[in-house]
């Protein structure tokens, strides 16, 4: 057998360049790292068998150019050359080239085409469409988990039957489509027979049938020339009536034009003065909005100066009390000057005095004993000169402290007097402050409710101006829709009783009497109304009432009112029939039903019983010849009605429109035009309200104004609030700490110096005691020689004036300080008080000076609101006058109008009475339509003598059914017909009285009526029998030889669809057949157990390709069991023995497995590796692996690396291994020495032993 010698690519995917992948073995492994390049090598041998791009893992052609995934292609071109070798050692090279878009293939050197190309490859057993030589990555886990009918088409690719699938189906479809044919063709030639039997009945019973309608006939003429020659005599009657009362009406209308034009002449003056006093409510309203500007300001400006000049007075008290504090204190200064210039003078005075007593003093004194005295006391104060020295240092510190005692003490009463005055200023501060927070809070409160009613009555009146937008806009709507439907005309007395009647009822029964018929309901369209209109009939205006008890009960109740007569419609009495359900499906046509609307959801249902009662199965059409048509022509009679009205009753009574029907259709639109009258009242109502709404504007503006001013005095008050919480009571706050702990201070200055004063007393006590001891040594013998105790007492006779002196003279000063010290404090405080006045003159000059700006501003703004009010004041008078006008021109208005209703009353009373005549004309001339519409309709042969009824019913037919211009055109060429009486006997033509023309009309309508009761009980036959029978026999033939046809269509169709059958299940089972023997051996062998089995079994025998094929195994040591119920390593095996299986129908040369071990274990891995080992000594087998226990026994390795550096695109290279002289183990060794044995016999060069 053949085998691939080397593969030769040129820019392929990951192969840059020209690259030859060579040599390849009889068991070939191609290894190497994930995403080296490895699976390239089996897609550059898909692409030289012709495998798509799409099968390539790519998307377009030009992609496997090498580069082209990341955008750099590195060339234009690609390609991948495949040299086979066959037995006999001739090479062959199949190669395919990039070119563009597309692809060129080559044989040896020489292009091809891909037919061809294939056709060669197919020549060495490689099979493109089956890939009987491919197995991809991935494919032997898809296998496993294939389903029956993935299986068998599998087997379709591989055993090529599926070319015959195409065919095969046309095939089949045709024969099925034949033998429906022929059975169709049968059915309808059975038929023929019945229907040829029938026709042969039916000629016999219309002979019959034919001599009944001709009675009929003559009997319809009779009577229809009967009523046309007295409904001319009564049309002629009308007419002539008619022209009398157009006179008069004419008449009457000129005087109501002329009433017309005075009153439009009133309502134009009325529309002035209205637009004039409108004008000037507007220009009140801006005025008032002008006012309210410099009103709100003059407020604003006096709530300012009132704040001035209350800050100011206040500023003025406090500056006053500033004033009388200042002068205190500027007395209580002068008088510490006069006290101090007092004490100076008594201390001079006091001082010459003493002195004076010393001189006579000391005359008196002995002088030598005064002399020897001196002389002691001298020698003393030498001995006790430093004790001297301490006691007058001590007596200076004892007076030092003294005074500053005073002096403090004297700081300690302003203290205390101070803190009492701040404690004062402080409460009265406090109270201020509650005050104010309570009229801030007042305010608060009057702001927060100024502004709810703010915002209130601006949503109100917001709400107000975008309905009162809506209700203009909705009113103008209904003002148009009412001007447009020309709503001038008056309710008559009769339908005002009737409505007040209806009403008292619904008070009577609320919940029982739904009202009016034609109020409860409505046709979709106005299209509909007049259909509607005429089905409807004398029910119209009926009442409907829930029960027939509630019917008797209003009737009753109308009787003692005596109110006119009611048709009453209670819902549990009506016999209602079912609706004919298959009518819906009538083209051209809807049920009346269909086209009538409820306005009550909640009562629908009762409703739908009432009207189903009333319009039954009528159906409604678009015109009267489809009407006709439906009505007449079907297998069965029908109530139909036209658009324009014309009813066709059943028993073939045809009523047309007229105008009291077009009056009774109005009714629809008076509905409506109620409904905008009481929508027009509701809005008229509601827009008079928002008008009193707006009243509320000057409101709103006094509010706002208010919410100004409470605005105003809440900021000057939380300012002034904010200014003693943060600045008054804070300093004052303050002063008091500061003076208690300066006065703390001082009362512990105090203390110590009471101590210190005491310390030194006593040291001054100890000193002197010292000074008197040390005198007494010194003045011994003096005080002996005078006969004194000690010296002291000498001094005390005779130098006692001298301590006083010294008394005094401390005493003196001690007062001299004190005041001093007393007087500079209280002059720093006058100081500072004089600097806080003058602040309080500035302030009040600055306050003075706003109020003095104020009053200016306010004196401007009064006089600006005082203008505007003037202005005000006059346009409401000159609104007074102006309303006068208006309802002196609104009262002469009604006067005029007034009469042009009497006048516009009577004419309607003249025109109902023209109407009424119309009516019954046009009800006449209607009836004569009518009437001859039907002898056209039913084909009575009318003679005329001038004319033709033709003419009329094709006019009717082509006139649109809604124009009345054509609907009196056709009554204008029905007067001009003349007909034939003569037929009709003078007999019947001279009755006199109307009882005598009802009388014979009722007779000749029984007549008519027995003789069509005759033919309604008799069977209608086919009276077109004979025409009929020789169009059975012709279609009889044709039925015959179109059966014939079709079965001969049908024996061919079965033959050509029978060969194709055979051919695609030999092709198919021959395939099969070979896969069932050899799957069990190859399973057996994959296993090395021979208690292994594996079953292919087809689901369907007959013909195996339309069904699944079910793969069955049996693993060593397990049950039977279905692939599903396998494991992985189990379904992979048992996937490879199908593939195997398949590849042994169709083999090829080589064959290419991508990574199929990868779901197996070593015991499994090493099981298929013996197998492909020995399968090699048959065919040439690749296999791409990246398991050791795998690529360990092949005969070659081709290992796949990959080199980045270059640029930026990564590129593959090969680098081969023959493993042939390293065998694994002796069993192996034995095996490749055996193996080589075999081969030594082939030739080196070529095969696939050779060394590369």
């Amino acid at each position: 057998m053949g085998f691939l010698k080397q593969i030769e690519v040129e820019n392929f995917k990951s192969w840059r360049g020209e690259q030859v992948i060579v040599p390849f073995k009889r068991f070939n492994c191609i290894i190497g790292t994930n995403g080296s390049g490895k699976s390239n090598v089996m897609d550059a041998l898909s692409f030289a068998m012709g495998e798509r791009a799409a099968s390539l893992r790519v998307k377009h052609t030009r992609d496997l150019i090498h580069g082209a995934h990341i955008g750099k292609p590195v060339s234009d071109t690609a390609s991948v050359a495949m040299r086979y070798c066959d037995d006999h050692g001739e090479e062959t090279v199949f190669c395919r080239r990039i070119v563009g878009h597309s692809s060129e293939y080559y044989v040896n050197g020489l292009q091809v085409t891909l037919a061809k190309y294939t056709e060669r490859l197919e020549d060495i057993g490689i099979v493109t469409k089956s890939r009987n030589c491919l197995v991809f990555q991935g494919a032997v886990e898809s296998i496993a988990m294939k389903d029956p009918k993935e299986r068998t088409k599998i087997f379709e690719r591989i055993s090529q039957s599926r070319e015959y699938a195409e065919d095969y189906e046309k095939k089949k479809e045709a024969l099925q489509k034949a033998k429906e044919d022929t059975q169709f063709h049968f059915n309808k030639k059975r038929s023929a027979i019945v229907e040829r039997k029938q026709v042969s009945q039916d000629k016999i019973e219309a002979q019959k049938y034919q001599g009944l309608l001709d009675d009929l006939n003559q009997s319809r003429l009779q009577l229809s020339l009967f009523e046309l020659y007295y409904n001319e005599k009564s049309i002629s009657a009308f007419s002539d009536a008619l022209r009398e009362k157009q006179q008069v009406v004419a008449a009457k209308n000129q005087d109501l034009e002329r009433w017309e034009q005075t009153v439009k002449g009133h309502k134009k003056e009325h529309g002035r003065l209205t637009r004039e006093l409108q004008h000037i409510q507007e220009e009140i309203r801006a005025q008032e909005q002008i006012q309210s500007q410099p009103q709100s300001q003059y407020i604003k400006a006096k709530v300012n100066t009132s704040h001035h000049m209350k800050k100011a007075e206040q500023l003025r008290a406090a500056l006053q009390k500033g004033l009388r504090q200042r002068a205190m204190k500027e007395e209580e200064l002068a008088e510490g000057r006069r006290e101090i210039a007092n004490l100076d003078r008594a201390w001079k005075s006091c001082e010459r005095q003493i002195q004076e007593e010393g001189v006579s003093l000391r005359r008196d004194i002995q002088l030598d004993a005064y002399q020897q005295y001196k002389e002691l006391k001298e020698l003393a104060r030498r001995q006790g000169a430093v004790l001297s020295q301490q006691v007058e240092k001590l007596h200076r510190e004892v007076m030092a402290e003294s005074e500053k005692k005073a002096f403090d003490q004297c700081k300690k009463k302003e203290l205390e007097t101070a803190i009492r005055t701040s404690q004062s200023q402080l409460e009265d501060l406090t109270l201020r402050t509650e005050k104010l927070e309570e009229y801030t809070k007042s305010c608060k409160a009057s702001l927060e409710e100024y502004r709810q009613q703010e915002k209130s009555l601006s949503e109100e009146l917001q709400s107000g101006r975008q309905r009162t937008e809506e209700v203009n806009e909705e009113l103008g709507q209904v003002l148009e829709e009412l001007s447009t439907a020309r709503l001038d005309s008056q309710e008559s007395r009769r339908q005002q009783q009737r409505k007040e009647a209806l009403e008292m009822l619904r008070r009577q029964y609320p919940e029982t009497v739904y009202g009016r018929l034609v109020d409860l309901c409505s046709p979709v369209h106005k299209k509909y109304q007049l259909a509607v209109t005429k089905v409807f009939g004398h029910y119209m205006n009926a009442i409907v009432v829930a029960s027939d008890k509630v019917a008797r009960d209003c009737i009753g109740f109308l009787k003692q009112e005596r109110a006119t007569r009611e048709t009453f419609l209670p819902i549990d009495y009506l016999q209602v029939s079912p609706l004919n359900e298959r009518l819906r499906n009538v083209r051209g046509a809807r049920m009346v039903m269909d086209v009538v609307q409820w306005h009550s959801e909640a009562a629908a249902s009762q409703l739908r019983t009432v009207v189903q009662f009333v319009c039954g199965n009528a159906l409604v059409c678009e015109t009267i010849q489809e009407a006709r048509r439906i009505a007449y022509d079907g297998p069965e009679r029908l109530m139909t009605v036209a658009l324009d009205g014309t009813m066709f009753a059943k028993s073939g009574v045809i009523s047309g429109g007229s105008s009291d029907l077009r009056n009774k259709a109005r009714r629809w639109d008076e509905k409506d035009m109620m409904q905008l009258k009481e929508h027009k009242e509701k809005l008229t109502a509601e827009m008079r309200g928002l008008m009193k709404l707006k009243r509320k504007e000057s409101e709103l503006k006094q509010i706002q104004i208010q919410a100004q001013g409470a605005q105003t005095r809440l900021k000057y008050s939380t300012a002034e609030l904010d200014n003693l919480r943060k600045k008054n009571i804070h300093n004052c706050q303050a002063d008091i700490s500061r003076m208690e702990s300066e006065l703390a201070n001082v009362e512990s200055r105090i203390q110590m110096q009471e101590e210190s004063v005491t310390v030194q007393d006593a040291q001054m006590r100890s000193t002197r005691d010292q000074i008197d001891q040390m005198e007494d040594l010194v003045f011994a013998e003096f005080c002996a020689e005078i006969g004194i105790l000690n010296i002291r007492e000498y001094e005390e006779e005779n130098l006692k004036h001298q301590t006083e002196l010294d008394k005094k003279r401390l005493e003196f000063e001690s007062q001299h300080t004190r005041l001093s010290a007393q007087l500079q404090y209280e002059q720093d405080q006058l100081d500072q008080q004089k600097k806080k006045l003058d602040k309080l003159e500035e302030t009040i000059a600055k306050e003075e000076k706003a109020v003095a700006d104020q009053r200016k501003e306010e004196e401007k703004l009064l006089e600006a609101v005082e203008e505007s009010q003037t202005k005000l004041l006059e346009l409401k008078n000159h609104l007074l006058l102006t309303k006068s006008q208006v309802a002196d021109a609104k009262a002469e208005l009604d006067q005029k109008t007034q009469s042009l209703q009497e006048t516009s009353r009577e004419l309607v009373k003249l025109q109902r009475g023209v109407i009424s005549v119309e009516t019954a004309l046009e009800q006449k001339r209607l009836a004569k339509h009518n009437l001859l519409l039907a002898c056209e309709i039913q084909g009575l042969s009318i003679t005329l003598l001038s004319g033709s009824l033709p003419d009329i019913g094709q006019l009717q037919l082509d006139v649109e059914s809604q124009s009345t211009s054509a609907t009196m055109d056709i009554y204008e060429r029905e007067a001009q017909l003349v007909i034939d009486y003569s037929d009709l006997g003078r007999q019947l033509m001279n009755l006199q009285t109307e009882e005598e023309v009802e009388a014979q009309l009722e007779r000749m309508r029984e007549s008519v009526s027995s003789i069509d009761a005759v033919l309604q009980r008799t069977t209608a036959p086919n009276l077109k029998a004979l025409q009929k029978m020789r169009e059975v026999k012709d279609m009889y033939q044709d039925v015959v030889a179109g059966f014939e046809a079709s079965t001969r269509a049908a024996r061919k169709c079965n033959h050509e669809f029978e060969e194709v059958k055979a051919k695609r299940f030999r092709l198919f089972n021959r395939c099969f057949e070979h896969v069932v023997i050899e799957i069990d051996q190859i399973y057996k062998r994959l296993c090395r157990n021979t208690s292994a089995q594996a079953i292919l079994s087809p689901e369907n025998p007959d013909e195996p390709y339309l069904g699944g094929i079910i793969y069955t195994c049996v693993a060593p040591g397990k049950r039977f069991m279905a692939m599903d119920n396998l494991s992985g390593g189990e379904k992979a095996v048992a996937a490879l023995a199908l593939i195997f299986a398949i590849h042994s129908y169709r083999p090829a040369p080589f064959f290419v497995l991508d990574e199929v071990d990868a779901a197996l274990d070593n015991t499994n891995i090493g099981k298929v590796t013996s197998f492909i080992k020995e399968e090699s000594s048959n065919m040439q087998i690749i296999v791409i692996s990246l398991k050791e226990e795998f690529y360990s026994r092949a005969d070659a390795l081709l290992g796949v690396t990959t080199l980045s550096g270059f640029e930026e695109c990564m590129f593959s290279r090969m680098v081969t291994v023959d493993l042939r002289p390293y065998p694994l183990n002796q069993e192996d060794n034995g095996t490749q020495q055996e193996t080589d044995a075999r081969e030594e016999g082939r030739p080196d060069s070529g095969g696939p032993d050779s060394a590369p």
